[in-house]
C-alpha cells in the first residue's frame, strides 16, 4: 500500500467535509441522487466513449492499483540480481533456471529467461525494451482513462446545474421550493469539480507516476541482466546498477552485504 495515496485522498475529503460542517452546514443537503446520476453516469459513460473497451474492463483495477500499489523496491532488486551474478559466475548462467520460480518481478523472470534460453545480449536488450515500451504506452493509456474522466467532470456539473435550473424554471408558481431546486441544481457542479480535482485526475497522475517509475526500474533490471550474462563480477553488478539509486538508497545498499560481495568477487 502507498501511504501517499491513502494520506492525500484522506486529507483531500477532510477538508471538503471540514469546509461544509464548520459553518454549520449539512452533509445530508450536499446528497443529491439525481445530481449524482447526472455527473457519475455521464462522465463515466463520455470516458468510455473516448476510450477503448480493454482500458474500460482494466479501470476498476487501475483505480485500486492507483491507491493501494506500491512502486518496485530497487534495492531489493538490486541485491536479488547480485546474487544471481554471484550464482552465475561459480555455476554458469544454466545455474539460474531453478531461481526463475522464485523471482516474483515478472520482467526480471522473462529477462532472465531469455538469457537461460542462449540469446545474445542485444536480442535480449531489444526485446525487453520493446516489452518496456509496450508496457509502458498500456499503463499511460490506461491512465489517462482517469485524467480524461476528470477533464469531462466540471463540464458534466455544469450540465447537471443548467438541467437543474430549467428544471426550478418550471416551478416559479412554488417560490418555497425554489431554494431547495436551486441548491440541489448547484450540487451537480459541486460533484463534478470536486470529483475531478479529488479523484480522478490525481488517480490519473499517480497512475502515469507509476508507469515512469516501473518502466526506468524495468531499464534497471535490463542492465543488470546483460550485465549478468556478461559475465560481470557481483561486485561490478552492484556498481552498475547504483546508478539507478538516489544518494539514501545508495548508501542502504553498500550497508547490506558489501563484505559478503568482496568474497564474492
Amino acid at each position: 500500500m502507498d501511504p501517499a495515496s491513502i494520506l492525500g485522498l484522506a486529507i483531500a475529503f477532510g477538508g471538503l467535509l471540514l469546509g461544509i460542517t464548520v459553518e454549520g452546514g449539512s452533509l445530508r443537503s450536499m446528497w443529491q441522487f439525481s445530481a449524482a446520476l447526472i455527473v457519475f453516469g455521464g462522465t463515466y459513460g463520455a470516458a468510455i466513449g473516448c476510450t477503448n473497451i480493454g482500458v474500460f474492463l482494466r479501470s476498476p483495477a487501475n483505480a485500486i492499483k492507483a491507491i493501494m500499489g506500491r512502486t518496485p523496491n530497487r534495492v531489493a532488486l538490486i541485491k536479488q540480481m547480485v546474487e544471481l551474478a554471484t550464482r552465475a559466475r561459480k555455476e554458469g548462467l544454466l545455474a539460474l533456471e531453478p531461481e526463475l520460480e522464485n523471482i516474483e518481478n515478472s520482467t526480471l523472470r522473462k529477462a532472465l529467461q531469455l538469457v537461460i534460453d542462449g540469446l545474445d545480449p542485444e536480442t535480449v536488450r531489444e526485446m525487453m525494451e520493446t516489452q518496456l515500451a509496450e508496457t509502458r504506452a498500456k499503463a499511460k493509456e490506461d491512465a489517462q482513462f482517469f485524467v480524461t474522466w476528470g477533464g469531462l467532470g466540471p463540464t458534466l456539473g455544469v450540465t447537471g446545474t443548467v438541467m437543474g435550473l430549467v428544471h426550478m424554471m418550471e416551478q416559479l408558481e412554488n417560490p418555497a421550493d425554489m431554494g431547495p431546486a436551486i441548491a440541489a441544481a448547484f450540487c451537480a457542479t459541486l460533484y463534478g469539480v470536486a470529483t475531478a480535482n479529488v479523484v480522478f485526475i490525481p488517480i490519473g497522475k499517480k497512475l502515469m507516476s507509476l508507469a515512469d517509475e516501473e518502466h526506468k526500474v524495468g531499464e534497471m533490471i535490463v542492465e543488470g541482466v546483460c550485465a549478468i550474462q556478461e559475465g560481470a563480477s557481483p561486485v561490478a553488478v552492484r556498481q552498475r546498477l547504483s546508478a539507478y539509486l538516489s544518494e539514501k538508497q545508495a548508501a542502504q545498499l553498500e550497508g547490506q552485504g558489501s563484505e559478503e560481495l568482496r568474497l564474492a568477487a
